[in-house]
């Protein structure tokens, strides 16, 4: 048996951070997860760098933000520019790899030792050979990522969840202890389309919802790119929209209890087969969804809290159990350098996380370095709007106004930048537009403070914090070419006293995928 510690990555797709009991939310929507997280390091202010699934998937392998990696869209995993990643170092210590679930990164499946995948929509990589999950696959299909009005057919084992855990088992029995795994066990649930099997489907029946924290009213203080969205979501829903989003709301929280059900699945797997001890589990979300609030659905623009805010969850050999942490701030960017601490592998140059060891074994935390988290969107250029010569269809953001891809040129574009500090979230855009939230006492963020006069101290803080924090996310590659020495320490900290040895001019580092 390896005496490397096995490494599980759990993640979901689109989960909001705040719908667990564990986190004090009124519906009990995954027990097993919220018990399961007590005897581990379960994170209250966890980010996502991008809330978009490709460019925050590149981010958790390169550990690096998406300005620097360049995979800023769900379409640019050609451009990713990094040395090593997650994978890479991996290999390099011996370990074997798998991907289970969904992809979406940079990465070809080939590139993991074992694989079977699955997408949203029925046909994106799955197996499927029985009668029920061809059904199964229909159905999806026919979805056009809408919600469904019925639960879906075929059960529990034909659900890509269920899948993705029985993926998981057959590669950690094909493993045998022979050597150390690494397996992404990754879920394309909660996203859309909003679907579930009985006995999950009404589980959480629509009329018995809690009350969203924020309605339509709170649109007109969000921005125009708010607006613009339910504008869409009113063409593209009709009517019944407020029923098809209840529908949909109620679909996810029965996603949400499916899901923990498979999670328990997995740890009792590992518990069965003695390795559970052996292994560090990790559940996370690559970001989150509106699920209702402001009367929108999905995701889309700018950095809200509610579409950054992810659960990271962390149990296994070396980590104390905490239960709920809330002071430090963590981000998917720190997975890399945290693992490359625990295993002992340096940490590759141009990451740009650092390592939460200290927050994991509860023992003395490096000043200042867990202060604030820091995200980013945008692809660049000016914003789009009505009055421009381009419309949903032509995009490809819409098929005859049935459908609707939430991200899209109009919710893309430009530039936005936000960073939590202690109460407060801020958010910036190229043209000088500003929101200033305190999220203790304005969790739905409808309150902007930013022109209001006795918050103009915590104003000033807060844009020189993110000043600093888009200072130090600026991209170390490449490197110089001649001369000059980069300091980094070897954990990824910035406020710590560090006394570097010399590490000579560093060879130049290539501009390309994966190369290094």
């Amino acid at each position: 048996m390896s005496s490397k510690s096995n490494i599980i990555i759990v993640m979901t797709d689109q989960q909001r951070a705040d719908l667990r009991k564990g986190c004090g939310y009124e519906l009990d929507t995954m027990p097993f997860l919220d018990k399961w997280a007590e005897g581990g390091a379960d994170f209250a202010q966890a980010y996502t760098p991008n809330p978009t699934c490709m460019p925050a998937r590149v981010s958790m392998f390169t550990g690096r933000y998406s300005q620097c990696h360049h995979v800023r869209t769900n379409h640019n995993a050609a451009d990713a520019i990094y040395t090593r990643d997650l994978l890479d170092v991996l290999k390099e210590n011996g370990y074997a790899t798998a991907l289970c679930g969904k992809n979406h990164s940079h990465h070809e499946p080939e590139d993991f030792d074992f694989y079977e995948t699955c997408g949203h929509l029925g046909y994106e990589g799955e197996m499927n050979t029985s009668p029920e999950e061809i059904e199964f696959a229909d159905f999806l299909k026919n979805t056009l990522h809408m919600e469904t009005h019925q639960p879906s057919p075929g059960g529990v084992e034909v659900q890509h969840p269920y899948r993705n855990v029985s993926s998981a088992l057959k590669f950690i029995d094909d493993v045998k202890g022979k050597q150390p795994f690494f397996a992404w066990v990754s879920f394309a649930e909660p996203h859309n389309p909003y679907q579930v099997p009985e006995p999950y489907f009404d589980m959480f029946p629509p009329e018995s919802l809690p009350v969203n924290r924020a309605g339509t009213e709170a649109l007109e203080g969000k921005g125009e790119r708010f607006l613009w969205l339910r504008s869409v979501w009113e063409k593209v829903l009709g009517t019944d929209i407020e029923s098809r989003i209840q529908r949909a709301r109620s679909n996810y929280h029965g996603m949400l209890r499916l899901i923990d059900d498979q999670f328990k699945r997995l740890i009792e797997g590992l518990r069965e087969r003695g390795i559970e001890e052996d292994t560090i589990v990790i559940f996370l979300s690559d970001h989150g969804d509106f699920v209702g609030e402001y009367g929108l659905i999905r995701k889309g623009p700018d950095l809200p809290d509610i579409l950054c805010h992810v659960p990271f969850i962390w149990k296994g050999p070396g980590i104390t159990a905490q239960g709920r942490i809330k002071k430090g701030f963590v981000s998917l960017v720190d997975i890399l350098p945290t693992l490359c601490d625990i295993i002992g592998a340096e940490m590759p140059f141009g990451c740009q996380g650092k390592s939460i060891r200290p927050l994991l074994e509860g023992g003395n935390v490096p000043e200042k370095e867990f202060d604030c988290a820091y995200a980013e969107s945008g692809f660049g250029g000016l914003y789009w709007n009505e009055k421009d010569s381009l419309d949903l269809i032509t995009e490809g953001a819409s098929k005859e106004m049935k459908t609707f891809d939430c991200l899209n040129t109009w919710t893309q574009c430009g530039q936005v930048r936000a960073l939590w500090k202690g109460d407060y979230h801020i958010q910036l855009d190229m043209m000088g537009n500003g929101f200033l939230y305190c999220l203790t006492e304005d969790q739905g963020e409808l309150h902007n403070l930013w022109d209001e006069e006795e918050f103009i101290h915590v104003k000033e803080e807060m844009l020189r914090e993110l000043a600093s924090a888009m200072m130090r996310a600026e991209d170390p590659l490449p490197v110089p070419h001649f001369r000059y020495r980069t300091k980094v320490h070897p954990d990824g900290y910035w406020y710590q006293d560090y006394e570097s040895a010399d590490p000579g001019v560093r060879k130049m580092e290539p501009i390309g995928k994966r190369l290094g």
